[in-house]
């Protein structure tokens, strides 16, 4: 009987290739312009007409080049602190922060931060969509002036402040952020057909929208409660924003009245012996249809009426004698999502 033949050796599985596509990541060096290159060119007619503002208001172009990762025109310039202010929807100035700045600047006995400004709309000077807080502390310490990168675009303010990082925001102070930059928009005649959707990036996220109204209406407003569920609900609007801003109103009134059911069905833990900062956003998540859905990438966007009708329902029933005491040990322990302002 002939010897059996070994078997082949298994070739070694071929690893599957992901589907995901990832970004080719920019090779060192390759992006913007070299050091060299920023003085380099013709500033544009806008530019020009930039330094006849600037020397308008009173102020010194020190210099104009080019940022070295876009290649957009700057001027670099020494602004008279009078003649530049904060853009009007920025979120409320900290008196503290800038008390802060204002007690460390004459420790340094220099300010070396230079402010971002654009021409204000109104030709009455320039607005910086970054720098309300450092301008705060130098008009408290008597400053004549500031230095400012200053660009020929109005539209830039918006952007920049998605980036803003001069002070961190809570989502009060971003979703107010948000509804005062919607509502400049919404007034602007030159950006009538102008829609949520073309703005996207400004405005962050659509749910801001929405609770910046909210907190327009009622200062001590919950938002982080329902920021969750609004987000899962609300998407920007391919409408112009003045009619967008109408379902906006309408979505606001029906979250503060849910915020009123939630409020009362709190009070009723608290008549039942429950004492705790984190009941509001236990109630809240209890009533939350959408607390246990999974959300698929294909799935449908829950309704917003819908989904607000259900805990408006759940709220006005909310039967305090279903809590445990260890249900708000947990959340107490975990982190609540808004807490009780």
């Amino acid at each position: 009987m002939p010897p059996r033949a070994k078997p082949a050796p298994k070739k070694p599985t071929t690893p599957r290739k992901s589907k995901t596509k990832t970004r080719t990541k920019p090779a060192a060096g390759s992006v913007g312009l070299d050091a060299t290159a920023v003085m380099t060119g013709t500033p544009p007619a806008e530019v020009t007409r930039l330094r006849a503002q600037i020397d308008d208001a009173g102020g010194t172009v020190i210099a104009t080049y080019r940022e070295p990762f876009g290649g957009h025109w700057v001027a670099l310039a020494a602004l008279p602190l009078d003649k530049i202010k904060p853009t009007p929807y920025q979120r409320e100035l900290s008196k503290t922060h800038a008390e802060r700045l204002a007690a460390v600047i004459p420790k340094v006995g220099r300010f070396l931060d230079p402010v971002i400004a654009v021409p204000d709309p109104d030709g009455t000077g320039f607005i910086t969509p970054n720098g309300m807080h450092r301008l705060s502390a130098l008009g408290a310490l008597g400053a004549r002036a500031v230095i400012a990168l200053v660009m020929p675009e109005p539209e830039i303010a918006f952007r920049i402040l998605a980036l803003n990082t001069e002070k961190a925001h809570n989502l009060k102070d971003k979703a107010l952020e948000v509804i005062r930059m919607t509502r400049a928009i919404a007034a602007d005649p030159k950006k009538a057909g102008t829609s949520e959707a073309d703005v996207a990036f400004e405005l962050e996220q659509a749910q801001l929208v929405t609770l910046g109204i909210c907190y327009e209406q009622n200062a001590r407003f919950s938002g982080g409660a329902y920021n969750s569920v609004v987000a899962r609900t609300e998407v920007f609007s391919a409408e112009p924003i003045q009619k967008s801003l109408v379902l906006r109103q309408a979505h606001a009134e029906r979250l503060l009245e849910l915020d009123q059911a939630v409020t009362a069905a709190v009070a009723r833990l608290k008549a039942a012996g429950f004492t705790s900062g984190y009941l509001k956003p236990i109630v809240v998540a209890r009533v939350n249809p959408l607390r246990f859905l999974k959300a698929g990438k294909d799935d449908a966007r829950p309704d917003f009426d819908r989904t607000i009708d259900r805990m408006l329902e759940g709220a006005r029933k909310f039967d305090p004698s279903k809590v445990k005491a260890q249900d708000v040990a947990i959340a107490a322990a975990v982190g609540g999502g808004g807490g009780e302002d």
